[in-house]
């Protein structure tokens, strides 16, 4: 970037063609580029070079106030069209080159990464919030309720005794109920009782097995019902 020398002839034309579409050096206020590139003039232009006349008569008129013209005052090399050597710059090619490691250093899309990365972790952060809910949830266990018909031998069993016995079976998933004696001809009667299992844990084939078991009391058994709950 540069005007060349803005003391030659071809340095004033590389001006005025800058300037052709252009108020101003930078933007669209007087500024301090505007008095870094005047200030490297020997005079005014030629008539020839209405744009860059045109031009350092305007800037001219801001002489008394042109410190108090905003922005900063760069090396003359850094103002201009691209592609233009800058043979009066003090600093050579350093201070384009400066710029460009600058650019290097600016990372256009940091912002927009960082954004991803701080939403990306709120996600993640909800997502392992609402696990850490669920986990706590109680797990649904599936349960059966069973009632069962328990038979005695005859009418001289001891239909107390025959209770406990029933009762006295314990497993990991099993609770007792509430239980009854129903009449079922000739002065016998049988032991209605009820009981809840899980159904991972407790079949009806063991639990029938187990009673049987008792059989100086007990005949049979029977699933009178079987509900899920």
């Amino acid at each position: 970037m540069g005007f060349g020398d803005l003391k030659t002839p071809a340095g004033l034309k590389v001006l005025n063609d800058f300037l052709a579409d252009k108020s101003y050096i930078e933007g669209y206020v007087p500024s301090q580029a505007d008095v870094a590139v005047f200030d490297a003039l020997s005079g005014a232009p030629s008539a020839d070079l209405c744009h860059a006349l045109r031009w350092y008569n305007h800037i001219k008129s801001y002489q008394k106030e042109k410190a108090s013209l905003p922005g900063v005052k760069k090396p003359l090399g850094q103002y201009g069209p691209p592609g233009v050597e800058d043979t009066t710059s003090t600093t050579g090619g350093a201070a384009p080159a400066d710029d460009a490691e600058e650019d290097d250093d600016i990372d256009l899309f940091g912002s927009d990464e960082e954004e991803d990365e701080e939403t990306k972790k709120l996600k993640e952060e909800r997502l392992a919030a609402y696990n850490a809910k669920k986990s706590k949830k109680p797990a649904l266990i599936a349960k059966s309720s069973i009632l069962l018909d328990v038979k005695p031998w005859d009418d001289e069993t001891d239909m107390a005794k025959l209770e406990e016995c029933v009762r006295s079976i314990e497993l990991d998933g099993l609770v007792w109920g509430q239980s009854k004696l129903v009449p079922v001809g000739y002065g016998i009667k049988k032991l209605q009782i009820a009981c809840v299992v899980e159904d991972d844990k407790v079949g009806t084939d063991q639990l029938e097995e187990l009673i049987t078991a008792f059989e100086d009391h007990i005949q049979s058994v029977d699933v009178a019902a079987f509900n899920k709950i």
